[in-house]
């Protein structure tokens, strides 16, 4: 083991009775090109789940549609048995099509399929989280997500899912998933440069509810911004290295999963997001994206 969880940048949060540790991994880098089939190094993407769960990462993020079906059955082969803390939060409502496109699947029989292939292919009882994505590539977009959700519910309610989560979502989703069922979680695109939900970000943490911003680092477009660099170069840094030690700071309830295939990028990952940041930093940073 190469540290504990209270060495981890940030701690812990509980996603309702879970507790988790604020550095967690997402598994979407463990795939193919454009998240489609199996990755290039299996014994590779072997390591780096290992190495997360070595460090004492708690957190895991993957879904059935990398893949499809493959970082599920990569997680398992690697670490199940799994760790006592360790906890696999996964997504249903979108499938992938010949083209690598996401189309979605949020019909109750599409979102049964999905958690029972979940539940396969990790090798569980029942799913720790499951968060419902909505919108599209694009982003989120407004509609009711009464029929999706209540039928996540009900598996809850049968004991095949512990806790409910929204991706992608807009805030007036997130206030009737709220109204719905018990929500632990919401994750969306946000970033140092992408800050649309400043607002919603606030208002949970006030609720209790963890935020998981997905493409933490820009994602397909990597982060660029002259004060971001500029600060990185203050401290004798990586702008990545600001980027998530940024977002630890930004709220107590932001729970980080960047993804990467390397064991040394791992290991970057959570030194870079344990920077300390100073008030001039953050005064600076605080200056992107508005």
């Amino acid at each position: 083991m190469s540290t504990s969880p209270v060495s981890l940048p940030g701690g812990t949060w509980t996603l309702g009775d879970l507790t988790v540790t604020r550095f967690g991994y997402g598994a979407m880098q463990l795939t193919g090109p454009g998240v489609m089939g199996p990755p290039a190094d299996h014994d590779g993407a072997l390591a780096v789940l290992r190495e997360a769960a070595g460090l004492g990462i708690t957190h895991v993020d993957t879904a059935g549609a990398y893949g499809p079906r493959v970082t599920n059955r990569l997680i398992r082969e690697a670490l199940h048995p799994y760790p006592a803390a360790l906890r696999v939060v996964t997504k249903v409502g979108a499938v992938r099509d010949e083209q690598g496109g996401w189309p979605p699947a949020r019909r109750p029989e599409d979102l049964r399929r999905a958690v029972l292939e979940n539940l396969e292919d990790l090798g569980l009882d029942a799913l720790d989280v499951v968060n419902l994505r909505l919108g599209d590539a694009q982003g989120p977009r407004p509609g009711s997500l009464a029929e999706p959700l209540e039928a996540l519910a009900e598996m809850r309610r049968e004991g095949l899912v512990r806790h409910l989560g929204v991706s992608n979502a807009t805030a007036e989703q997130v206030a009737e998933a709220r109204a719905l069922a018990p929500i632990v979680c919401v994750q969306n695109m946000y970033n140092l440069a992408h800050r649309q939900d400043d607002a919603l970000i606030d208002e949970l943490a006030g609720l209790g509810i963890a935020y998981v911003p997905f493409f933490p680092l820009g994602g397909f477009t990597p982060l660029q911004s002259t004060a971001l660099s500029a600060v990185a170069a203050r401290l004798d840094a990586t702008p990545m290295s600001v980027a998530l030690a940024w977002l630890l700071r930004r709220s107590p309830n932001i729970l980080l999963i960047p993804g990467t295939s390397s064991v040394a990028h791992l290991r970057e990952n959570v030194a870079g997001a344990g920077l300390a940041l100073s008030e001039e930093d953050l005064a600076d940073l605080d200056k992107i994206g508005r």
